[in-house]
């Protein structure tokens, strides 16, 4: 019986090891968290090659440091939180993340749509997030301040009023530092380019941490 084993071994190890890790893999892949990204131009890499975009940055670090978390990136230039809000549906059926990161609300402050019509679409999409326990991370939102002393004021607080009101995450605007430094934006003045992409994956990864 024992000469039979062996020989089967002999005779199909080379089939039973790489299904072995085959399955060892998927394991890993199912046991990952996942992060899903709803943001603008400025999360969706705007006129920045894909591997040195923030977010594949950000994918590269999280692998090195051997924290389990994968990145999926919905973001899509000029997205409003009307767009976010028609997307979230779908995106949270078929990614199920974990995690979901809120980068929007700027482009809609530059169409001067209203405040509160920003915050509708915004704590909606968190709704529909926390009914699925989604860990939800909103980010604090800047526009330039040519709108005027109280609309800038109205859409710059309705951030953390949204975050007091839903219990969630409130993290800084990743331009903050970076958007005055000509040196990491591209000449539109909006995007950061190349050189400003590690920066913010620097400062997320950071945020990440506590995750």
């Amino acid at each position: 019986m024992l000469t039979k084993f062996l020989h089967f071994w002999k005779k199909y190890n080379f089939i039973v090891i790489p299904l072995f890790i085959v399955l060892s893999q998927q394991t890993l892949s199912e046991d990952s968290k996942k992060l899903l990204i709803l943001g603008d131009s400025i999360s969706a890499g705007y006129g920045v090659r894909v591997d040195k975009k923030w977010t594949s940055i950000l994918q590269r670090k999280l692998d090195s440091s051997g924290k389990n978390l994968r990145i999926i990136n919905a973001s899509s230039s000029g997205e409003t939180t009307g767009g976010g809000l028609s997307r979230i549906p779908s995106l949270l059926k078929s990614n199920s993340p974990d995690y979901l990161l809120i980068e929007l609300g700027g482009n809609d402050a530059l169409r001067g749509y209203p405040v509160g019509k920003i915050k509708f679409n915004l704590i909606e999409i968190c709704k529909m997030a926390a009914k699925q326990n989604v860990v939800i991370i909103l980010m604090q939102m800047r526009i330039p301040p040519n709108y005027g002393r109280r609309y800038t004021q109205a859409f710059e607080s309705m951030y953390s009023e949204i975050a007091d009101e839903m219990e969630v995450q409130l993290v800084p605007f990743m331009l903050e530092k970076i958007a005055l430094d000509p040196s990491l934006m591209l000449p539109d003045g909006i995007h950061p380019n190349e050189k400003g992409q590690l920066p913010i994956a620097d400062e997320i990864y950071n945020w990440l941490k506590s995750f």
